[in-house]
């Protein structure tokens, strides 16, 4: 291999390690935020609530528009309907509007639904659209315009949230400047297997520390989709719902921050939902993120380094926006790996093989320890969970072709459909989504994940051939990871469901 050749190897390997390792590294920093600012954000919040009951009778509360966007969700769209009219709130200050896109008889069990608790006095509407025009945000949109409600809570199918929601969560809105409040995700069926363990735990950091640490410090937050209130003014002083990304509710909330609104997220307030059981669903769910990402990236990161906010809160926007970059710099690392080995020079000193397993080992510590800090402050029994945390490294790691697929896609301005995630109304082990409608079959990604794995073997056991045993760990967990998720493809992508 000639020099030249070896240089531009070693540029792109260093590039993606050191990206790695900036993104590693700000999980640390964001760790750090949350422990300084826990515990006066949870007694601010406290006040907050106290406040509200104190000075506020029920005559004075909000009315409320609760948005049940839909679609094909006919295991799932009962047990939604229900748990919004469970909500121990005024009656007379709530709306309910069922928005559905559906075209199978989720129709009719929705519109049954529906009557039947509108039999019961509830202000509940059902709107259903014949085209899918804009996907959720233009079903969002569409209901946005009869909205009476001055505050819109808005969940997915998978969610259920509990009857004291809205008092949980309506108190903040006597801040004029909080624009929407978002509520940790909690997990109905997180017991099923290994994968919805690891889709858990990855969850929790985000929504126990991420978001935490974001909110209570000043920085751009996100609301999720789901499980969260805006305030009706806020959306439409935004610019309202576009469906110019497929990630419409990370779009309206950096649109809306640019706007002066503050978002909020409380840790306190948890929204139980269903999480996805089939790796392929899994994967759908994380490609529409990741491009998702990205496109709003591309979108507003320009005019927030145009705003006033100061440099830290641009630097923790860019990272948050862009954090599915991650995935192709795993790629890159992997694919670089076994040129770098035949760079004998890189290897005469210890020097550089020490530095490259500095970097990888913060890069890879980063995320793992803050998975395993959210579990230590959400849970009691933290220390039982951590066996956890290895398939979530696989799986972290094996869904890199999925979701580099995905960035590529919104850089390259490659257009594709809004596919939302299929729920079957999964919560006990013995429940089964075999034999159910809306599973997403094996696809051409699974192919590359097995290439990449026997790259990343090959690799491994070159590298422990040659005595370089510095990186080989964490060529073992590609691997690990690639295979893991081909193997969970292949067994749901072939599992008895109907099309």
């Amino acid at each position: 291999m000639t020099d030249n050749i070896q240089y531009v190897w070693l540029i792109i390997y260093l590039f993606a390690l050191v990206a790695l390792f900036t993104y590693g590294m700000n999980c640390y920093l964001l760790m750090i935020f949350y422990r300084l600012k826990r515990p006066k954000a949870l007694k601010q919040d406290a006040e907050i609530k106290k406040n509200f009951y104190r000075n506020y009778s029920v005559k004075d509360w909000p009315q409320v528009t609760i948005q049940l966007p839909i679609f094909n969700e006919r295991y799932v769209v009962e047990r939604l309907i229900h748990s919004v009219c469970r909500f121990d709130y005024p009656q007379e200050l709530l709306e309910i509007q069922i928005l559905d896109d559906s075209t199978d008889d989720t129709v009719d069990i929705a519109q049954t639904v529906a009557k039947q608790m509108k039999d019961q006095g509830f202000d509940i509407q059902y709107i259903h659209r014949n085209n899918r025009t804009g996907f959720k945000a233009g079903a969002l949109k569409e209901g946005l315009k009869t909205a009476k409600g001055e505050l819109v809570g808005i969940f997915d199918a998978d969610f259920i949230p509990n009857p004291n929601f809205l008092k949980e969560t309506v108190p903040y809105f006597t801040d004029p400047e909080i624009g929407m409040l978002q509520t940790r995700w909690g997990h109905i069926n997180s017991d099923y297997s290994l994968l919805t363990r690891a889709q858990s735990m990855g969850i929790d950091g985000h929504f126990g520390v991420e978001q935490a640490s974001r909110s209570w410090n000043g920085f751009f937050m996100n609301f999720n989709g789901t499980a969260g209130v805006w305030r009706k003014t806020t959306i439409e002083d935004a610019g309202g719902w576009q469906a110019d990304t497929l990630t419409e509710d990370l779009d309206l909330s950096y649109r809306a921050q640019l706007k002066g609104w503050k978002l909020k997220f409380v840790t306190d307030v948890v929204c139980p939902a269903e999480v996805p059981v089939t790796i392929n669903a899994f994967k759908s769910q994380q490609h529409r993120w990741a491009k998702g990402s990205i496109q709003t990236a591309k979108k507003n990161l320009g005019k927030l380094f145009r705003s006033d906010a100061s440099l830290l809160v641009k630097i923790q926007a860019f990272l948050h926006l862009t954090h599915y970059m991650v995935h192709p710099m795993m790629l890159l690392v992997v694919l670089t790996s076994i040129p770098m080995l035949y760079s004998q020079w890189f290897f005469d000193s210890l020097a550089f093989p020490i530095m490259i397993f500095t970097l990888l080992c913060l890069a890879t510590c980063g995320p793992s320890t803050m998975y395993l800090f959210s579990q230590r402050v959400l849970y009691r029994d933290w220390k039982s969970r951590i066996k956890f945390l290895p398939f979530l490294m696989c799986l972290g790691t094996g869904i890199a072709v999925n979701n580099t697929k995905a960035v590529l896609e919104a850089f390259f301005n490659i257009k594709s459909g809004f596919v939302r995630t299929p729920k079957y109304g999964i919560k006990k082990q013995e429940d089964s989504w075999h034999e159910k409608h809306y599973s997403i079959p094996l696809n051409a990604i699974s192919i590359l994940e097995f290439f990449l794995g026997v790259y990343s073997l090959a690799g491994l056991l070159m590298f422990l051939f040659f005595s370089k045993y510095l990186v080989s760990p964490f060529l073992l967990i590609y691997t690990s990871g690639f295979f893991y998720v081909f193997f969970l493809s292949v067994k749901h992508g072939y599992g008895k469901s109907q099309s």
